[in-house]
């Protein structure tokens, strides 16, 4: 189910021209498709750790599935485009559920040393998830039609409901705790600010009014949040965990590669089109080898360290992400496709290394009564950061566009290798703040 919600989300970005024709929309309206859904997901993933304790696991994964079924049934007979927003965000309550209480259940279920391996699986959906969706939506909708990529989906979500009927237990008691609606308005005003701040970026100047407004207010509300969430008993999110040091090491670690991630992305299918003058199904069979790379070494990943520990996997994974952004930087300018196959192997090598291994050792330092609510932080910052990683090296990209006197090629060459840059210092963060929380760890 989680896997639905990730590549539905890239599979629309490429149905984008088709859906401005049908419905007679312009390139900023059709874009809410895919803002509406990471909107409804951002603010419904913090909710996680107080619906695990107030509803039965089983009853959580039920509605959250019914949901996305319902959405996805709206949309793939959608007569109008308002009708196919209010799909959109339907399916982003159910991926909001359904993700963090993926984690929860695997926290919960899965014997200790098996761990690593099995939440390598589950961050294996949304680290390839978003590479193999631009290439099922490109083929769905050259052959028969965008309405069948939710179409295709049914029978793969209601597979998944019966599976976690059957398999799904209930290990942790409930408790009857309040719910604090003035810290949900906190966190709608801040993913609401934010997310529509970030997304203008590409529209126009970072200093205009449709950008700076948007993320003040976000930032207010992110405030007021973290004001309440530390002075209340009965948090919606417990931001008190990010007090633990290596903890928030983790997170940011985290954070950053989530960021890199969803930045190439963005950029490496755009370069293969608009640089290299390659077609769209050709790109998304470009960047396939690396996702399927991203899904071998996931679980592998994790093995290794249920095996050997976190230092192995996560320093070399690190150093693998380091030198993919090192040689995208470099060769920038210059890039065929068989150099972006090769770097995006050596990066989602990095991915399928470090991701799910980051969120493993990271939640062991917080106490078992507090794990939902770090795997909350986890995966909300992990849709803010697919929410705003594109929009920021989209809007490094248009500046290079923009240039006068160069082509539209040349252009989007320099914009990326800009882009690559940015992400480099991203990836010098990720792989310092991970050294920093695995030194800490190992003198203890």
């Amino acid at each position: 189910m989680s896997f639905c919600g990730v590549v539905v989300e890239t599979a629309m970005n490429i149905t984008f021209p088709t859906l401005m024709a049908e419905f007679h929309v312009t390139t900023a309206t059709v874009q809410w498709m895919t803002t509406i859904y990471l909107l409804v997901v951002a603010i419904i993933v913090p909710l996680s750790a107080i619906l695990k304790r107030r509803f039965k696991t089983k009853s959580l994964f039920v509605v959250a599935n019914l949901l996305f079924i319902l959405g996805v049934v709206l949309d793939a007979f959608a007569p109008t485009f308002p009708m196919l927003l209010i799909g959109r965000m339907v399916q982003g309550i159910g991926t909001g559920i359904a993700l963090p209480l993926m984690f929860n259940i695997i926290l919960e279920q899965v014997p200790l040393p098996k761990i690593g391996m099995m939440m390598g699986i589950g961050t294996l959906i949304t680290a390839v998830a978003p590479a193999v969706g631009p290439t099922f939506g490109g083929v769905v909708v050259s052959t028969i039609g965008w309405r069948y990529i939710f179409i295709f989906l049914l029978p793969i979500l209601v597979i998944s409901l019966i599976i976690g009927l059957v398999s799904i237990q209930q290990k942790s008691e409930l408790r009857k705790t309040s719910f604090d609606f003035i810290s949900l308005l906190w966190i709608m005003l801040t993913f609401i600010g934010l997310i529509i701040g970030f997304s203008n970026i590409g529209n126009g100047h970072f200093l205009s009014q449709a950008v700076l407004v948007p993320i003040v207010l976000g930032l207010i509300g992110l405030v007021l949040l973290v004001h309440r969430s530390l002075n209340i008993k009965t948090p919606i999110i417990n931001l008190a965990v990010l007090k633990n040091g290596k903890f928030a090491g983790h997170v940011l670690s985290f954070f950053a590669l989530q960021l890199i991630s969803l930045g190439l992305s963005f950029i490496l299918p755009n370069y293969i089109q608009l640089v290299n003058g390659t077609s769209a199904s050709i790109a998304g069979l470009i960047v396939l080898p690396g996702a399927v790379l991203g899904a071998i070494f996931a679980p592998f990943g994790g093995r290794i360290l249920d095996t050997i520990g976190p230092k192995k996997p996560l320093m070399t994974g690190s150093m693998l992400g380091l030198l993919a952004l090192i040689l995208f930087v470099i060769f920038g300018l210059h890039l065929n496709n068989v150099m972006i196959g090769a770097f995006y192997l050596i990066f989602m090598a990095c991915v399928g290394l470090s991701f799910g291994n980051i969120m493993t050792n990271g939640l062991k330092y917080l106490p078992k009564q507090v794990k939902a609510d770090g795997n909350a932080i986890l995966t909300t910052l992990q849709q803010f950061a697919g929410a705003t990683g594109t929009s920021l090296v989209a809007a490094i990209i248009a500046q290079g566009q923009a240039k006068v006197g160069v082509s539209k090629a040349v252009g989007t060459a320099q914009g990326s290798e800009h882009a690559f840059i940015f992400l480099l210092v991203l990836g010098l963060i990720e792989a310092t703040s991970l050294v920093k929380v695995v030194l800490l760890a190992k003198e203890d």
